[in-house]
């Protein structure tokens, strides 16, 4: 499966934005998605994801109450709406894709689009 993400930008603290990630060369609802991010000089982390029919999801602890993780089946997209962004959610973001597990661990993902970059100024 091939993964686009888009959406990313400069915001300022307590903005919000919206990544999308279109999958295409599969049946996009073969597979859990997910979304992790990575800063300069850190590893990449976990940050949200989603079981195959949308009905579990899952957060990082820093992003509980702020960010939503979602999928359109029909549209072969998965989405992250991130609200009352902080600069630290400043980092490249990442989609993810696996058919056999909820993509929760960067070590274990299946399938990685290319990143978008997010900037949260303060």
């Amino acid at each position: 499966v091939q993964l686009q993400a888009s959406g990313g930008g400069l915001v300022q603290a307590g903005g919000s934005l919206r990544l999308s990630c279109a999958a295409s060369g599969r049946t996009f609802s073969r597979y859990a998605m997910g979304w992790f991010r990575q800063a300069p000089g850190k590893e990449r982390e976990f940050v949200a994801a989603i079981s195959w029919s949308g009905g579990s999801r899952y957060y990082a602890d820093s992003v509980k109450g702020r960010f939503t993780i979602s999928r359109d089946n029909a549209k072969n997209t998965v989405y992250l709406q991130m609200n009352s962004l902080k600069p630290e959610d400043t980092a490249v973001y990442y989609c993810a894709a696996d058919a056999d597990l909820v993509p929760t661990v960067a070590g274990r993902v299946e399938y990685w689009g290319q990143g978008t970059l997010v900037t949260v100024s303060s």
